[in-house]
């Protein structure tokens, strides 16, 4: 069977994950069929998507892994994952940031891709509880030197997690005493039913306490984040002005958040296919 040359790996693999997910389990010979390559190249998807610990490989094929809903991975883990995603997101969010603007910063791999794509724009004053993200503008100052319009930023403090956030009682009167123009929130899963929910109590607090205080609301999360929930829900659907995502996000869940939220932001894809809600 000849390669499909119009896929590339990630995009492939991003496919198959979606399929496994929505049914519930897959083979490998219906997948060589749907995508028109070898059985060698699917094969090798799943290893690749096994080692990510996304899916199982059974005997022909594969099925979900099935996650405690309190199961937080840490930062190094998720940051393997989704790579080319996650920085087609941090591109697309970076657009909506207009300088001197006062911005929020949450914990997470997304986000942290985010950061790097901010550093030169003038005059922001950054809010953030990440650890990394905060990394970032003062490796950047470091390296620059002193200079006009670089960034302010407002580390929160509290007590550290995993996804190297900061959360708790610290965190949270911090949050609540600021007000800022945009929040940029990653998520560890995003559904209709729990909405943004995170395996972490103490962060769903402090995140709740940064949706409270941001004038819009911007999450940004890779297609694979989409129908995982977490042990609590920090908000609904309807808090968050846009999502910004990537173009692994199936049709049916594309028309799910139609319905839900005032706008969506495909990264990659054409302004025209990035809908206002």
């Amino acid at each position: 069977m000849s390669e499909n040359q119009n896929l590339l790996a990630e995009q492939r693999r991003a496919l198959i994950l979606d399929e496994v997910r929505r049914r519930g389990g897959v083979r490998v010979n219906e997948l060589t069929r749907k995508l028109g390559v070898s059985d060698m190249t699917v094969r090798r998807d799943l290893d690749a998507l096994a080692r990510q610990g996304v899916v199982e490989k059974v005997h022909g094929g594969a099925v979900p892994v099935a996650e405690a809903s309190t199961h937080e991975p840490g930062f190094e883990a998720k940051s393997g994952l989704e790579l080319s995603a996650k920085e087609d997101i941090a591109r697309a969010a970076a657009e909506l940031v207009a300088p001197g603007s006062a911005i929020a910063l949450s914990g997470g791999t997304t986000t942290y891709a985010l950061a790097h794509r901010l550093v030169d724009v003038p005059d922001l004053t950054v809010v953030t509880n990440s650890v990394r993200v905060a990394d970032v503008f003062h490796a950047a100052q470091r390296t620059s030197g002193p200079r006009q319009g670089a960034a302010t930023v407002v580390l929160t403090g509290g007590v550290r997690t995993p996804s190297d956030s900061l959360v708790g009682p610290v965190a949270d009167q911090a949050i609540a005493a600021l007000h800022f123009d945009v929040l940029f929130l990653g998520v560890h899963g995003i559904s209709v039913e729990a909405g943004l929910s995170t395996p972490n109590l103490a962060e769903a607090e402090t995140n709740r306490r940064l949706v409270q205080s941001a004038r819009r609301v911007v999450v940004v999360a890779d297609h694979t984040k989409w129908g995982t929930v977490g042990l609590s829900s920090f908000a609904a659907l309807e808090q968050v002005d846009t999502l910004v995502t990537d173009g692994g996000l199936a049709a049916p869940a594309r028309a799910e958040i139609a319905e839900h939220l005032r706008r969506l932001v495909v990264a990659g894809e054409d302004s025209e296919d990035s809908a206002d809600m």
